[in-house]
């Protein structure tokens, strides 16, 4: 395991760093709690990030706790704009995984100052429909005190047969994954709901790296294409009969970021 230091910088985004070179903050993707993980789910999560922290000192970002209910994804950007400022001299390298590519794409249009390069993986200018509706039901019945971790199922594989086994699966184990005060995630996940950059790309000045599977049902090819063509100088690497989560365990996925920001390892 590699060394991993710790950090809580302004507005209290939850903060790993670990790796050298160049610095590339890592917005994390959707997360029940807004602190940096802990047991095997810390172990986790650095290993996400640990091909990157080849080529980069990797810091890897959560969202602040204690986000009050009606936060818009531009105030929780806003947040991570002031962060940014706060931790480096001038702007940084931001990649974007799922939900964390919503935040750093609404830091580049509305805080162009702050990116240097974008890179979003499994990600894009807004969700697609029915990835929408199951996580809303997801965080609809979250909030209500019920079991929804199925909900989400679908969008976790591509295998048929898998997609069938799942959802049951994960309702028995809802209660091992649900927190305790799922108010951050609530509010963060109303946010996402209402969020849809499509309209903005042009917005986005900083060169962007857009990665995604051809089988994504959460961000599908049509909608990593159109965030590619709409940013000012764009570009899109789609990895064939791969989903959502698998973009994100990609073998070649470091080697493709370390290209785009030119830096081989």
């Amino acid at each position: 395991m590699p060394e991993v230091a710790e950090g809580v910088p302004r507005g209290g985004l939850p903060v790993l760093a670990l790796g050298s070179g160049p610095p590339l903050v890592v917005l994390r993707g959707f997360s029940t709690v807004h602190a940096n993980p802990t047991g095997l789910q810390r172990v986790a999560e650095i290993r996400s990030v640990q091909g990157f922290a080849r080529s980069s000192r990797v810091h890897s970002v959560g969202r602040a706790p204690g986000l009050a209910p009606g936060t818009g994804m531009a105030e929780i950007a806003t947040q991570h704009a002031e962060a940014l400022r706060e931790a480096f001299d001038g702007p940084v390298d931001v990649l974007g995984t799922s939900s964390g590519g919503s935040v750093a794409l609404q830091l580049a249009a509305d805080h162009p100052a702050s990116v240097r390069r974008l890179v979003l993986v499994a990600a894009g200018c807004t969700l697609a429909a029915g990835a929408r509706e199951a996580q809303r039901r997801y965080v609809d019945a979250v909030a209500a005190g019920r079991r929804g971790a199925h909900h989400l199922a679908p969008f976790k594989i591509t295998s048929p047969w898998a997609a069938r086994a799942l959802p049951p699966l994960m309702w028995l184990l809802d209660p091992l994954v649900r927190p305790a005060d799922p108010s951050d995630m609530v509010a963060f996940a109303r946010a996402e709901d209402g969020f849809d950059l499509c309209g903005r790309l042009a917005d986005v000045v900083a060169p962007t790296l857009v990665v995604g599977g051809s089988r994504d049902t959460v961000y599908p090819p049509e909608i990593l294409r159109r965030t590619a063509e709409g940013v000012r100088d764009g570009r899109l690497v789609l990895y064939p009969g791969v989903g959502h989560a698998g973009t994100m365990t990609r073998r070649r996925l470091p080697a493709d970021v370390a290209s785009f920001l030119g830096r081989y390892d």
